[in-house]
């Protein structure tokens, strides 16, 4: 059996005992991935946490399980504490990068011995992240690294990781922590990684504002990045750009009166 079935047949085993009708949240625990595998005669992974990463970031849920959500909703599975989950009904549950948006040019920075180690679609993007200034250019603030994959501890919500955490102060002295989640590949960008990133900055970093950064690779040159806000109805968008690395020399007039010309 493939991985995905194995892993659809848990998932929605686990959602089918557990779901009542019109509800919009369906709690479980992380110990039913294994009453539930052992009841299908299922191999499971040695990573536990890998089925439920999958249909977070990489694989839709069953059609069983997404027909059931309220209309114009969605089920994502947010950690609900140590070794728990839930599937919480939302209005969007993964971040898109709109392919209508402008393109904006930058001069490729990033060392070329470091494109040729990256072990990782999300390395990749980190790095050229990080050589390029995209966070500094996105933001307009002058923005330094803090530290890569942060894993901690979150009341309410249990373990989490954050792929990197910026620091950053503007001209007027303000203080900032911009939280980013970096997806390349097949991995998509979600709610629930933008709200754990929210979570946690309200609990490490109390006295700085936050501004969480989503970055996801559209080509391998094409990196959009989001920034995010609280909205009343849960995660909004706030702002969205798409910057392509290039040689300098393909940064032309042109290129430069058009920018000029933008309004934002």
């Amino acid at each position: 059996m493939t991985e995905p079935n194995r892993y659809s047949q848990i998932i929605e085993e686990i959602f089918r005992s557990h779901f009542k009708p019109g509800t919009v949240e369906v709690p479980f625990e992380r110990e039913d991935l294994v009453r539930v595998a052992k009841r299908l005669g299922v191999r499971l992974p040695k990573n536990l946490g890998d089925v439920i990463y999958s249909f977070r970031y990489r694989t839709p849920l069953p059609e069983s399980i997404r027909a059931k959500a309220p209309k114009g909703k969605e089920w994502i599975i947010r950690p609900a504490g140590p070794a728990r989950y839930c599937f919480v009904a939302i209005a969007q549950a993964i971040v898109r990068p709109n392919t209508m948006m402008a393109e904006t040019k930058v001069p490729d920075a990033t060392p070329g011995v470091i494109a040729m180690y990256a072990l990782s679609d999300e390395q990749a993007l980190l790095a050229k992240l990080r050589y390029n200034r995209l966070i500094d250019i996105f933001t307009s603030v002058t923005c330094y690294s803090l530290q890569n994959h942060l894993r901690t501890t979150v009341p309410k919500l249990g373990q989490i990781e954050t792929d990197e955490i910026y620091v950053g102060v503007d001209k007027k002295g303000i203080h900032y922590v911009f939280p980013v989640q970096a997806k390349g590949g097949n991995d998509r960008l979600s709610v629930v990684q933008i709200e754990q990133d929210m979570a946690m900055c309200a609990n490490k970093f109390q006295h700085v504002i936050c501004r969480p950064i989503g970055a996801q690779f559209m080509e391998d040159d094409l990196i959009a990045l989001f920034e995010f806000e609280q909205g009343k109805d849960g995660i909004a968008i706030v702002s969205e750009k798409h910057y392509r690395l290039v040689p300098g020399e393909q940064v032309t007039e042109a290129d430069l009166k058009l920018y000029r010309e933008r309004q934002h």
